[in-house]
């Protein structure tokens, strides 16, 4: 049960960096054991799982001594804690039993979806290329707009919709509209906000992205209707040698995400599953496993540029409606 216990004590650890190397002519014989708490023997393994975590390759041989020794304390401290804890029979808890199965349960589906994705064939430069090639809104021809938008719920009708688009093609501007929608006594939300390409969602972008400046539209959601002005908008198209990286991480996302729906989905179709109680009225309701979701976003273009992610405007007014890009038109209301 000590062991068992490091996984949530190791969460107060600083992830630190370490770059292996050290004058070998005063190197001495290495030792499995780093240090001695008690009874209980904290091993180099142990520094070398911790350290292992993070990027370590920048750090200096002295640098990195004083890392693995900063490690060992911490180890220490943390067996301190765990024999204290142990001692104080927390480990016999029904709280702290729970949370070592639900830790062992979640670490063990890690390493069952690592199996599935580790087999996986990595994009190939072709593919990666392929991506940015057919997508130039995120990259070769990407932009940050300046946003408007008016949200309308569902329930104003086609009728209310087919007026505001007769408006915008006479050329109505957003406040026109606000000021129109409030004399119908329609109740709406708006706000304003900047967003870069790869901050919309797909399925929208290529509606944004046609739009020019100045130019607006309405889109249909199950959630809305939304009309989406662009104020302005400014190029910043991304290199294909900054983007590749992403891409390819993102097409073997994609690929591990597609993989582990499928294979949970086969794994389902073969067991017994039995819903109990209340939620068996439900049974029907989720019988799928939802895809990872680093599939769902494509790769980002202010990571490749170092672009910062931009900042919306507060919502103008409350709706229960979510925006289609963002709650945003602050000045209209």
């Amino acid at each position: 049960m000590k062991h068992n216990l490091r996984p949530f004590l190791a969460a107060t650890l600083v992830l630190l960096t370490l770059a292996a190397c050290g004058d070998k002519a005063d190197k001495k014989v290495a030792t499995q054991v780093a240090a001695k708490v008690g009874s209980e023997e904290i091993s180099v393994h142990q520094i070398n799982q911790v350290l292992s975590r993070t990027n370590t390759g920048n750090t200096t041989p002295q640098a990195a001594q004083a890392l693995r020794r900063e490690v060992l304390e911490k180890l220490i401290d943390q067996q301190l804690a765990v024999d204290q804890a142990i001692e104080s029979k927390l480990h016999r808890s029904p709280e702290v039993v729970s949370q070592i199965e639900a830790a062992r349960r979640e670490l063990l589906a890690r390493a069952y979806i690592a199996q599935i994705t580790s087999s996986l064939p990595k994009p190939t430069p072709e593919e990666t290329k392929k991506y940015y090639t057919d997508n130039p809104p995120l990259f070769s021809e990407r932009r940050v707009f300046n946003l408007q938008e008016i949200i309308l719920p569902l329930s104003v009708g086609t009728e209310t919709i087919e007026q505001l688009k007769a408006q915008l093609s006479a050329g109505k501007g957003m406040e026109d509209l606000a000021n129109w929608l409030k004399g119908k006594d329609i109740k709406f939300g708006g706000g304003a906000a900047s967003r870069a390409a790869e901050q919309i969602p797909l399925d929208l972008l290529a509606k944004v992205h046609a739009l020019k400046d100045g130019q607006s539209t309405i889109i249909t959601s199950k959630q809305a209707f939304t009309v989406v002005r662009v104020a302005s908008s400014q190029s910043a198209p991304v290199p294909e040698a900054a983007a590749l990286p992403r891409i390819e991480q993102f097409l073997a996302n994609q690929r591990g995400a597609e993989a582990v729906s499928q294979t949970l989905k086969q794994l389902r179709a073969k067991a017994t599953v039995t819903y109990m109680g209340d939620f068996a009225q439900a049974a029907g309701a989720t019988t799928e496993a939802a895809p990872a979701q680093a599939a769902a976003t494509p790769p980002s273009a202010a990571q490749t540029t170092g672009a910062a992610p931009a900042t919306p405007a507060k919502p103008a007014t409350d709706t229960s409606t979510k925006s289609v890009i963002e709650k945003g038109v602050a000045a209209m209301k």
